[in-house]
């Protein structure tokens, strides 16, 4: 057992990071091959608490199924958590299984990787209307997030989808594709049926700005044209490109790929045989959303307003004065994830971040919290590719390093301590080994389904298990 009397040199550091999605991971593994370490200068000891009974956060919960590049980021954090120096603790939530004192009674430093998976604020009149969702609030039901209902309202055979980033484009996908095509991704079966009885004929994607200042990336982009029966129909007169679009076509490869994709498919869309198909994805830009509305007081979206917008020589647009409305019984805003406050912590509600200085969180006056850090996109705002939150984490594990030697130390760094915690509060935690178990079983009832529906020639490597009651018994048998 430690001795608490020692300082964090006479003992591994220990540190707690919360939230074990990529940001996490990260953060744990650079700090566990950081040179201190690696020099045998100090040890550390690192717990990674998750508030879902499994790992991976943003990847399992919130990222489309079928996305090509979810297999291989999986398997990246699962080589830094199976290696056995990182303990997993899931099914912990932070401010209600364990508070801030705790965390500071049994580490020496905490790190806060919680992510942003609320929707940002749409405020036009009509929001709040029936048939009006949040894209996030979706994505959490298609990738079988335990704590939202089982079922899904699709019921809408036109439906509109505002944002022009990847959560757009994946919400919009996972809309209109066939739900047979997803057969191969671990959806849960509630998912798949529920897409089965979609009456769905149309989905159209809004952005306010133009084709070259789309947020989305050519991957993303060429995943549409991959779908099977489903038309991707284009608009000329929303292909308008200002000075500033043609310098970013000039000077950005990937804006570049984009735009020349997008025009392509204009080009070859009326040059295609009459032979529709039963679904369409419309892409549609320079578009303002203004008002979602109903039909007569029934309080169920009926349709849309927008206005239209034009480029105003910078990249940027101004409004048109034109408006164009759009029948449609459901909308989607994907404009952006934000932030959720922390207990104990100070919170930007504009921003939907903890205040930080290069990952040091700071208090009401301004000033470093001794010991308390952020990582990932609740330090920096829901922006960037998973990759950039490699260069997140090693920022702030610098700062960690620099600081370590004045860390406030732990009361009981004992790592057996915080263990008996959760076990005296009755918190049935899981574990590495527990979500082994787990993925092992999803991959089981993959196989299962196959031998089930012979007649599919589809084979399932997994089927993800939706009921947290389940994931715990599963990871805990």
């Amino acid at each position: 057992m430690s001795n608490p009397g020692e300082t964090t040199s006479q003992r591994p550091l220990r540190v707690a990071i919360v939230g074990a999605g990529p940001a996490g991971v990260y953060a744990a593994d650079i700090l566990t091959k950081s040179n201190g370490v690696k020099d045998g200068d100090f040890e550390v000891s690192i717990d990674l608490f998750e508030a879902y009974p499994a790992p991976y956060g943003l990847i399992r919960y919130g990222v489309a199924p079928d996305h090509p590049r979810i297999k291989g980021i999986v398997n990246a954090l699962h080589k830094v958590l199976d290696r056995g120096d990182i303990r997993f603790l899931g099914n912990v939530t932070y401010g209600r299984d364990l508070t801030l004192h705790d965390f500071r009674a049994f580490y020496d430093a905490v790190i806060f990787s919680t992510g942003a998976i609320k929707d940002a604020d749409l405020p036009i009149p009509g929001i709040d209307l029936e048939g009006s969702y949040g894209g996030a609030d979706f994505v959490s039901w298609y990738d079988g997030h335990p704590d939202v209902p089982r079922e899904w309202p699709l019921d809408a055979k036109e439906i509109a989808v505002i944002g022009n980033g990847n959560v757009a484009l994946d919400v919009a996908r996972m809309l209109v594709k066939h739900p047979e095509e997803l057969l191969s991704t671990e959806i849960p079966d509630n998912v798949y049926q529920g897409l089965k009885g979609s009456p769905v004929t149309d989905v159209h994607v809004f952005g306010r700005r133009g084709p070259a200042q789309v947020k989305f990336t050519p991957l993303e982009l060429r995943e549409l044209s991959h779908m099977n029966d489903v038309d991707i129909v284009l608009y000329p007169e929303d292909f308008e490109f200002d000075e500033a679009s043609d310098d970013a076509i000039r000077s950005n490869n990937q804006i570049k790929t984009m735009v020349n994709t997008l025009t392509n498919w204009l080009v070859e869309e009326h040059a295609e045989s009459e032979q529709p198909s039963s679904r369409r994805l419309h892409l549609h830009f320079l578009h303002s959303p203004v008002e979602i509305y109903d039909d007569g007081g029934s309080g169920r979206v009926a349709g849309i307003k927008f206005e239209r917008m034009e480029l105003d020589g910078t990249g940027n647009v101004k409004g048109t004065g034109e408006f164009v409305d759009y029948p449609v019984q459901a909308v989607y805003r994907a404009i952006g994830y934000h932030g959720s406050p922390l207990d104990e912590l100070e919170y930007d509600a504009k921003r939907g971040v903890i205040p930080n200085e290069g990952g040091r969180v700071l208090d009401a006056g301004g000033n470093p919290v001794p010991g308390i850090y952020a990582t990932g996109w609740i330090k920096r705002g829901p922006v960037g590719l998973i990759g950039h939150t490699k260069g997140d984490a090693l920022e702030t594990i610098g700062f960690l390093l620099e600081d370590r030697l004045q860390l406030p130390p732990a009361e009981n760094p004992d790592p057996q301590a915080i263990i008996h915690l959760l076990e005296e509060r009755g918190i049935e935690y899981t574990t590495w080994e527990g979500w082994i178990k787990l993925d092992a079983h999803e991959a089981a009832l993959g196989a299962e389904w196959v031998a089930q529906d012979a007649e599919e020639s589809v084979v399932r490597e997994r089927i993800k298990v939706v009921p947290r009651e389940d994931m715990i018994r599963i990871s805990r048998g």
